[in-house]
């Protein structure tokens, strides 16, 4: 197959089709805006995927009028279209969302991505993000792919032969970058050494996104026979696997090698992946599927919350009803590590938002949605402690849960208790 332009490869997509885009660092923003440029002659396209990297604005008025943008976890460059009447949020797994697409709930119709050169058996890779995207290309009616000599080539489930594309655009350019360790406040180091207390030599570990994961990692040189088993890789693991501390040899699945779904880093994190067969980048149906997760020794989920409130529910993905993330893998994790013998999932914040308001509050803001229940939260952590919930009841809950919020807050939130639980 020949290479062709941009503009005439998204002239397979037609008015009234599903288009699914490559996410993450693997963001096929040449096809995109290539897209977007169709709109005077397209209408009703609706546009599925999770996060969006790199330099697109979905939010233009004349973008409105014929994409409807139905995301299945929303990043800042989707955002506030999401949150309009032209667009919208579906609240699922992330472990199923290969399930949506598979099944024919969310049938594909084109699937634009971003993938490495083909290789001399004429395999392409999905590179950093083959997550859901192995599901939507295994089902999509068409395959366009922008082809890219700086997008690395991964192993694990991620091989396309390039007799499955129906258009190949050829466009160097530099990934998307994310660096989270310059993110760092003197609240997350704190958060950080607390977190890093809990983690056991031989753990295997899930990191979040977000600079709380990233600074944990950088606190585990002193640490012995870790593995890793994630959604998401970034930067942090690199020093961690060129020592050994990372050696995931009493892992169940995949003894030797680091598993992951994506990755989000800088150019450092993606020469380090890149043809490293110590690497495995998964479908994430696999990687997020509990009944894997769980079989990994002493596995340690650390994730993060926007709020909490007394009795231990966890909101992730929301501001009220303002749909700011979305529930991705949070729950595959956090189930999947308490069922581990020895694991330990964990919620891990700060204590105030940026504004200085309380993260850990009697009710959660109306409209909340509600991503680790009461009934699967067990540790959570601030920068001042760390309480493990598991077997508490309401009361002890909330006691606890204000022993680690932030000193400005607690009178009035142990105010807030008495009106909630007073005799």
């Amino acid at each position: 197959m020949e290479y062709s332009s941009a503009e005439e490869s998204v002239k397979l997509v037609k008015s009234g089709n599903r288009v699914f885009i490559h996410g993450g660092a693997a963001t096929p923003v040449h096809l995109v805006k290539a897209l977007q440029e169709r709109h005077g002659e397209l209408k009703d396209v609706e546009l599925v995927s999770i996060t969006n990297l790199g330099d697109l604005d979905f939010d233009k008025p004349e973008f409105r009028k014929s994409f409807f943008f139905n995301s299945l976890f929303v990043s800042a460059n989707t955002r506030s279209v999401v949150n309009s009447n032209d667009g919208d949020y579906v609240p699922v797994f992330l472990s199923q969302i290969p399930q949506l697409f598979r099944e024919n709930i969310l049938p594909i119709d084109v699937a634009l991505l971003h993938v490495s050169p083909p290789d001399a058996h004429g395999y392409c890779s999905l590179g950093t993000s083959v997550d859901i995207a192995r599901a939507a290309v295994d089902v999509a009616g068409l395959v366009i792919a922008q082809v890219n000599p700086k997008m690395p080539r991964t192993h694990g489930d991620g091989f396309i032969h390039r007799d499955r594309l129906d258009a190949m655009v050829w466009h160097e350019t530099e990934l998307p970058e994310v660096n989270y360790s310059s993110k760092i406040s003197e609240a997350i180091v704190d958060i950080a050494k607390n977190v890093t207390s809990l983690i056991e030599d031989g753990a295997t570990l899930q990191m979040g996104i977000g600079s709380i994961p990233d600074q944990v990692l950088g606190n585990l040189y002193g640490h012995k026979d870790l593995g890793i088993h994630t959604e998401m890789l970034s930067d942090g693991v690199i020093p961690l696997l060129e020592k050994g501390v990372i050696n995931n040899s009493l892992k169940r699945f995949n003894v030797g090698r680091s598993v992951t779904g994506f990755m989000a880093g800088t150019r450092k994190l993606y020469d380090f992946v890149n043809d490293n067969p110590a690497i495995r980048v998964m479908d994430i149906a696999y990687v997020n599927d509990t009944s894997i997760i769980r079989q990994n020794p002493k596995a340690t989920a650390i994730n993060s919350a926007i709020e909490i409130d007394f009795t231990g529910q966890v909101c992730a993905d929301s501001i009220g009803i303002y749909q700011y993330s979305g529930i991705g893998g949070q729950m595959d994790f956090m189930r999947g590590a308490s069922l581990s013998e020895g694991g330990k999932p964990i919620i891990a914040l700060p204590s105030t938002t940026s504004k200085g308001d309380t993260r850990i509050v009697p009710f959660l803001k109306e409209g909340a949605g509600v991503v680790t229940t009461r009934g699967h939260v067990h540790w959570v952590v601030t920068e001042y402690g760390i309480v493990n919930l598991f077997g508490k009841n309401l009361k002890q809950r909330g006691k606890a849960l204000i022993g680690i919020a932030h000193p400005a807050h607690r009178e009035l939130l142990e105010k807030a208790f008495f009106e909630r639980f007073k005799p």
